[in-house]
This record gives structure tokens, sequence and C-alpha cells, in this order.
């Protein structure tokens, strides 16, 4: 993460305050639908459904589970106008986005199956950060494509021990939106977004045989922001 904030540091730096038109600050908030398609849990050994060593793939969506998340974020953004169409910034969300608990039960003791344990598992998103450029299309139409980086905590209580770590993700967003002008320099938009992550996988620390795969993340967002230019 800090290697990406410095990137950003230099993307913006390359547009110095007295070259840029102008100078913007302001916040947002968004409410998102969060999914992740290919969510699944990958393991080996004796388990529940399964007498077998073979490695099984249980794709929560077969399950008839639905991996998504409603989340609310506020941000808030940065922005230098290289000229009256184009602008670079950074949007920053200050805090975590959870999801809900996903339970599951694990039989083992050979073959016989008679010790029940119940997994919980949940995940955070913390430190969104989004690179973006801004095009302005007409003096109120806006679209706007950005890099963006979130590290994935997963939060688990294992009946069988272990934990999954955590992990770096990045992807990319598109938008548009309409922004108007207000008094002093204030303006505000409304804008819809697209998000989609890399995915991850997450290897139990204690046995490697199990591991839970988040892929095909991808989030739809609707948000309003109030900013001021100087």
């Amino acid at each position: 993460m800090k290697k990406f904030l410095m990137a950003a540091v230099v993307l913006l730096g390359s547009i110095s305050l007295a070259n840029a038109e102008r100078f913007s600050i302001g916040v947002t908030a968004t409410g998102a639908l969060f999914t992740a398609d290919d969510a699944s849990e990958i393991f080996s050994g004796d388990h529940a459904g399964n007498r077998t060593s073979d490695k099984v793939t249980k794709k929560t969506s077969d399950e008839g589970e639905d991996a998504e998340a409603l989340v609310g974020m506020a941000s808030i953004f940065v922005e230098l106008n290289a000229n009256d169409r184009i602008s670079l910034g950074v949007n920053y969300v200050p805090h975590s986005m959870d999801s809900e608990s996903t339970e599951n039960t694990t039989n083992t003791e050979g073959g016989a199956f008679t010790d029940s344990k119940i997994n919980t598992v949940k995940v955070s998103f913390e430190d969104l950060t989004t690179v973006y450029a801004l095009a302005n299309i007409n003096d109120n139409i806006y679209a706007k494509v950005g890099y963006v980086e979130v590290e994935l905590i997963t939060e688990e209580s294992l009946g069988t021990g272990g934990s999954y770590g955590n992990a770096t993700l990045d992807g990319y967003t598109v938008a548009l939106g309409y922004s108007m002008d207000l008094d002093d320099g204030m303006f505000a938009r409304f804008e819809a977004s697209y998000m989609d992550l890399d995915g991850a996988t997450f290897v139990n620390a204690n046995d490697s045989t199990k591991s839970v795969k988040a892929d095909g993340i991808s989030g739809y967002g609707a948000g309003i922001s109030v900013g001021k230019s100087f």
C-alpha cells in the first residue's frame, strides 16, 4: 500500500500546483453492492460429504449461498485539474467495510465423521484507494477511469484451528457522473460506478489441505460528492 500511495503522489506531482488550473478537495458517500462470483472452499482429506483424499472445490454458488455484501463508504478525494477537461485525483476510504460471516460444518475423525466442527469466516476491506483520471465530456457530464488497491483482511473462527491471512488486491474502476457548480467554488457530483478486483487464494496456516478462494470480485455503486475548488 505504501508503494501505491507513493505512486499516487508522483502521479499528482506531475501536475504542479503552479501549472494546474484548479485544485479541488471533497468528500463522497457511496452505496455499493460487492459480489464474489467465484468464491469457493478448496480442501482434501476427510470432510463432510467426501470420504476420499481427492481435492474438492465447493463453490459458494453451488451451495445456494450468496457471496455478496452491501456496504456504505465515506471517502475523501483530492484532484488537480490539468485543464478545463482533464483532472487527476486520488480517492481514499479511511474506514473498513465488512462482509457478513459465512459458516460451514466440517465432520472429521477418520471414516466415521463423528466429530463436527463449525467454522465461520468474515472478510473486511481496508484502505481502499483509487488513483483516477476524470474527463469532462461537456459542462456537466464526466467519465472516470481509475486503478484500485485494497487490503483484504480475513477474520475467521475455525473449529479445526488455523487462520487464512490477508492479501492486497488491485483492479480497476470506471464511472459516469453528473457535476454541477455551486456558489463560492463549491460543486456537487452524482456518480454511478463499476469496480472489478483481482482475486486471491488463502491457505490455512495450520492445514495446507484447506484453502479459501476469493475471485470474481466486482461491485456496482452509486455516490454523491461535495467538494470545493481553489
